[in-house]
């Protein structure tokens, strides 16, 4: 086992509330992507509510903005579910569901193994790459950053 884990947040803000008919394709999908996910080589551990994703978790008081949250073993395994499995196909449709967003939308850092990150931390972790662009505690898959020794 590693000594360290990447967690990982991602938000969107729908362009419309969900049983909007331009959301079904992503909405219908999403317990399938859910599963692949949770299935994944080096999967560790995802944000989900009591139906099993977290969608519905008002993070940001805006009820269109949803949150992704997971931590991998590494950014190879992130990476690999994110653009090596039908997830891909999702993402690549996502200004069909999704406005544009005024800052950054997804986050990486290093945690120690065993550990789960918070709303609230990660949301820490957007607000970081934000104001100080990718640094060693919040970066993005295009300046990433290994893990502490």
């Amino acid at each position: 086992m590693t000594e360290h884990h990447l967690a990982q947040i991602n938000i969107a803000r729908l362009k419309a509330p969900e049983g909007d008919p331009g959301n079904a394709f992503f909405f219908d999908n999403l317990n399938r992507i859910n599963a692949i996910a949770d299935r994944s080589a080096g999967f560790v551990w995802r944000l989900q509510d009591d139906i099993g994703d977290a969608t519905r978790i008002n993070a940001f008081n805006d009820p269109l903005l949803i949150i992704n949250m997971s931590v991998w073993e590494s950014i190879e395994a992130l990476k690999a579910f994110a653009f090596d499995t039908v997830h891909r196909k999702i993402f690549e449709r996502r200004a069909e569901f999704f406005a544009p967003l005024d800052g950054p939308h997804a986050a990486l850092w290093w945690i120690k193994a065993g550990d789960t990150p918070t709303v609230e931390n990660a949301k820490t972790k957007l607000e970081l790459l934000e104001r100080n662009g990718p640094i060693p505690d919040a970066f993005t898959f295009a300046d990433r950053f290994d893990p502490p020794k």
